[in-house]
């Protein structure tokens, strides 16, 4: 039994969901999402929640159970307040800014990197060593933050690079005369 399955999601007062069939639509002060589920569960609403069930007892229909009610979640949080990711930069002469619809990011390489700012991510920098993505979409916020974070990922030996905001840094001792 999934523990997380079971539970229903609520639909907060400002949000309204929809749902046809497998696929999942929800509108709020945001913006509107919307996300189709896998055949194995069984999505329906009843009184301000969002059900999600298994179709069958198969190991496939369990294990996307949990993840469906999760992905639903995910909706609803995003149209109501959205997800925040945070980077920041060490390294000299490493810094980040806003120029247009881009982000241009020198990064220690003989070239600056120009990053196109997706549909739907907004990108601020308060600081020259620090990025701050946010969007509505938890996937999306998630992917852009990894792919501006694998430009240069922190290096174990200074710690230089781009990490998320809070990741730890295993470091490694230099060589030893």
């Amino acid at each position: 039994m999934s523990r997380i399955g079971k539970k229903a999601v609520p639909i907060p007062s400002g949000v309204t969901a929809n749902v046809e069939g497998q696929t999942v639509k929800i509108k709020g002060p945001k913006g509107a999402l919307q996300v189709v589920l896998p055949d194995d569960v069984e999505v329906k609403m009843d009184a301000g929640t969002v059900k999600v069930d298994p179709r069958n007892e198969t190991k496939r229909a369990r294990s996307m159970w949990g993840t469906s009610r999760t992905l639903v979640n995910n909706l609803i949080t995003g149209v109501t307040k959205g997800y925040e990711r945070k980077l920041e930069i060490t390294g000299v002469g490493y810094r980040a800014a806003l120029q247009g619809k881009n982000l241009q990011i020198a990064l220690g390489y003989s070239h600056d990197v120009i990053y196109p700012i997706p549909e739907g991510i907004a990108i601020v920098t308060p600081k020259p060593t620090e990025i701050v993505i946010t969007g509505i979409d938890k996937q999306k916020v998630g992917q852009v933050a990894a792919e501006i974070r694998g430009f240069r990922p922190p290096e174990p030996y200074k710690g230089k690079g781009v990490r998320y905001s809070g990741e730890y840094i295993f470091r490694k001792e230099g060589k030893k005369k």
